[in-house]
């Protein structure tokens, strides 16, 4: 009991800018750690071909639907517990911890069934074409087995980050992601597995996460505890856990389709165009990073808060936050936009996808810098309740504006839409968020 008193204190009364620091932190070394290894997974694979190299944008719109399902679980999950822990009802927050982690087990465990039995169709709706396809299988079988872990591994670090216990998380997520860097180099090189090695080496660290992190769960280093019996199966927490995270569902979810609209619009042009746009994605999420740590580090002290009834310190919070994740961001994609040609040449050393990548990450750097404040608006309205107005402020960038505006552009600009697409629509999602992040603050009123 003193430990939870402690961690109550610390999140209602430590100074926000020092608090929300000691959140992100933690979360930005995870993530920065994880784009390392994508990047570095994308070298790897970079170096055994043009279609092996497409394959892994293929094997990220895949690993984006187990996102979805994960932040779903830990994210919907999470802000209701954090906000139960705000009002002291431990009981509660713990149900709703057990709840969504065997939520998002399950569901990790469904996907990887139904995609091993439809993997042919899959592997065309996420654009593959027929010479990439039999490397993104390869590689995503191996994803499959270790699906159920994915899922709830991501959940659990959302649960721990939603508690104020994000470096508990980062450790998990750090050697994971440490390992499969170190697990590519052995199986891809050493052992001349190909990009099976990647699929393995992936499968293997995600597991390694998993355990490491419901380790934290069973010994007592979190508030909550997780087991299977303190799991509610009534229709109305189950409902309010996924009510709660379906905007991290919509939000994910939009953006795989988004990227599988993408690969195929783009393969069109042919496997340097698949390429191109992988490498993209990989690069400028990379230099996103930082900022969505710190709109993670935000979560929880928003959810804590706002549970404990101290509103303004979630008002100072939200510009904070913002502010900071803005001004790295910035700095971020200097570098990128000045030298995109080397850092894309480390990834794919082809003139072809070199070109096509070139225009493609300089947009990138311009449009992602209007992306923090629509980030921030939705994380505010899923950290404190606000279902309705999270659900339409997740869907605008990934989806309603996203789709419609690739699908325009594309048919209008060819290649070059394809390019511009994605830029574009995080500049109309800014505007349309504009009107979103007043009425936010207005629920932060006294």
């Amino acid at each position: 009991m003193e430990k939870n008193n402690q961690q109550f204190i610390k999140m209602t009364t430590k100074p926000i800018g020092s608090l929300l620091l000691g959140l992100s932190i933690p979360t930005i070394l995870s993530m920065m750690v994880t784009n390392i290894y994508n990047i570095v997974d994308t070298a790897f694979i970079g170096t055994l071909g043009t279609s092996e190299s497409g394959a892994t944008g293929i094997v990220f719109s895949f690993m984006a639907i187990l996102q979805a399902v994960a932040f779903m679980c830990g994210q919907g999950a999470g802000s209701i517990m954090s906000r139960r822990l705000g009002a002291k009802d431990l009981k509660e927050a713990t149900k709703f911890a057990s709840t969504g982690f065997f939520m998002s087990f399950t569901l990790g465990a469904i996907i990887a069934v139904l995609s091993y039995i439809f993997i042919e169709p899959l592997l065309s709706v996420m654009g593959s074409t027929p010479t990439i396809a039999p490397y993104a299988k390869t590689y995503i079988i191996y994803l499959l087995i270790a699906a159920p872990f994915f899922t709830s591994s991501f959940t659990m670090n959302n649960l721990l980050r939603y508690e104020g216990k994000a470096k508990l998380g980062t450790i998990g997520m750090m050697t994971g992601a440490i390992l499969n860097i170190s697990g590519d180099a052995l199986f891809i090189f050493v052992l001349d597995m190909g990009i099976a090695g990647a699929g393995l080496s992936t499968a293997i660290s995600q597991i390694v996460s998993f355990i490491i992190l419901i380790s934290m769960f069973l010994r007592g280093k979190t508030e909550t505890r997780i087991s299977f019996k303190n799991v509610d199966f009534g229709m109305k927490t189950l409902w309010e856990v996924f009510a709660t995270g379906f905007p991290s569902l919509l939000r994910q979810g939009l953006n795989s389709v988004a990227t599988m609209l993408l690969n195929n619009q783009a393969k069109l042009y042919g496997d340097p165009a698949v390429s191109a746009m992988s490498i993209v994605s990989r690069v400028a999420f990379f230099s996103m990073a930082i900022a969505i740590g710190i709109g993670q580090g935000f979560q929880p002290i928003s959810s804590y808060n706002y549970g404990a009834k101290l509103k303004p310190r979630v008002r100072e919070a939200f510009w904070k936050a913002l502010l900071a994740s803005e001004l790295v961001l910035l700095l971020a994609s200097i570098p990128i936009f000045v030298f995109p040609q080397p850092i894309i040449r480390l990834l794919r050393d082809d003139a072809d996808v070199i070109e096509i990548a070139t225009r493609a990450l300089r947009l990138m750097c311009i449009g992602q810098l209007f992306i923090p404040f629509t980030m921030m608006v939705e994380m505010g309205f899923q950290s404190t309740g606000a279902k309705l107005l999270a659900t339409i402020s997740s869907s605008l960038r990934s989806g309603i504006i996203l789709i419609p505006t690739l699908l325009i552009i594309t048919n209008l600009r060819g290649l070059a839409g394809i390019q511009e697409a994605q830029p574009v629509s995080f500049v109309l999602t800014f505007v349309i968020c504009l009107g979103l992040c007043r009425l936010f603050l207005n629920r932060l009123k006294e």
